[in-house]
């Protein structure tokens, strides 16, 4: 148990020196950065939308074909 907490300790560690670092030598801002994340995950969230209906729309399609057949 001892050997993980240390392990854990030293995982930690090591995460806040290299987010120090990158926050340090980061070639933008904070704010150019924080603009960037947002723009990406409103692009991911527009495209996650998209594909849902184009499925959506296919699986609807599939269901009326199958609710005809069966009544033929």
């Amino acid at each position: 148990m001892r050997r993980l907490s240390s392990w854990l300790i030293g995982l930690g560690f090591g995460a806040a020196v290299g987010a120090a670092l990158v926050l340090l030598f980061a070639p933008a801002s904070g704010q150019q950065i924080s603009a960037a994340i947002r723009q990406g995950w409103a692009d991911t969230l527009a495209a996650a939308r998209q594909a849902n209906a184009q499925r959506q729309a296919e699986l609807e399609a599939e269901l009326t074909r199958m609710q005809q057949r069966k009544k033929t």
